[in-house]
């Protein structure tokens, strides 16, 4: 298999500024981290808060670069403290928030949203910029006449779809998912951690999803890492870790975390719409 993200020994440094009594000093956030991810599959990044998990996706998304270390996409070395953001570059990784309304323009109508990557990044007419959009819309579970309402009209799990479909509409080699469904109702969890699966089957996208919900991590990973204090601690596949956590910290996580079944939820959900069917 092709690895679209390879991680070589990646740091990032801050600089503090010191006290009236103290000098500056230094705070490394990431510390060396390596990984290697190949084109289909998902690698899920988990930790509590100041882990610096938030730290190493912005670095993978191109938004900081790395203090030390190699980072390739597609087996292309990158470094944007050396060299500038192109346009193609860009459109290799894209990102998901945790909070879909603050990522999009309210002023803007959801099919303009979904169109203006392919006003800026492409030379397509503007009726195939919008057949696009439609499609994309559509294949995320919305319909046509959203295309013209706005932002606020929606519901979170709705504007999430609509996050999704603007990041994948480029086709990306690397998604970065950001606690993308840690602000969302159970039930409309479920729901886009089945879509974000269908579509990776789909497009055959690869996906880092940065989490510290376990029960959807469980789900949706094909490998773990666990960050501490800019540490990966351990990184396996999501049954060897899931079936046997080795490092203490690792195992302390597992312990502290509610158990939420994503197949659960989903269940209910079946029930629920079965009820429904034979009350109405």
């Amino acid at each position: 298999m092709v690895a679209v993200v390879e991680a070589r020994a990646l740091t990032r440094d801050y600089n503090v500024a010191g006290g009236f009594l103290s000098a500056n000093r230094v705070v490394r956030a990431v510390k060396g981290i390596s990984f290697t991810l190949e084109a289909g599959k998902t690698l899920a990044i988990v930790g509590e808060s100041g882990s610096g998990k938030s730290t190493l996706a912005r670095i993978l998304t191109l938004i900081d670069r790395q203090s030390s270390g190699e980072l390739r996409l597609n087996g292309e070395p990158i470094d944007i403290g050396k060299a500038p953001v192109t346009k193609a570059l860009r459109r290799k990784v894209q990102m998901v928030f945790q909070n879909p309304y603050g990522s999009l323009n309210p002023r803007q109508k959801i099919g303009d949203v979904l169109m203006e990557p392919l006003l800026l990044n492409t030379d397509l007419p503007a009726q195939e910029r919008r057949d696009r959009a439609m499609d994309m819309l559509v294949k995320v579970g919305l319909e046509p006449q959203h295309f013209e309402r706005y932002p606020h009209m929606f519901s979170g799990g709705q504007r999430q779809r609509i996050a999704i479909a603007r990041a994948i509409i480029m086709r990306p080699a690397l998604l970065v998912l950001d606690e993308p469904v840690s602000a969302l109702d159970l039930s409309v969890q479920a729901q886009i951690l089945n879509l974000l699966a269908d579509l990776q089957d789909e497009f055959g996208l690869t996906y880092i999803f940065i989490s510290h919900d376990l029960s959807v991590v469980r789900y949706i990973a094909d490998e773990v890492m666990v960050m501490y204090l800019g540490e990966a601690v351990e990184q396996a596949s999501r049954d060897r870790i899931f079936a046997n956590p080795e490092h203490p910290y690792t195992q302390a996580l597992f312990q502290a975390t509610p158990k939420a079944s994503i197949s659960a939820i989903r269940a209910r959900l079946a029930a629920r719409s079965g009820h429904a069917n034979v009350t109405g």
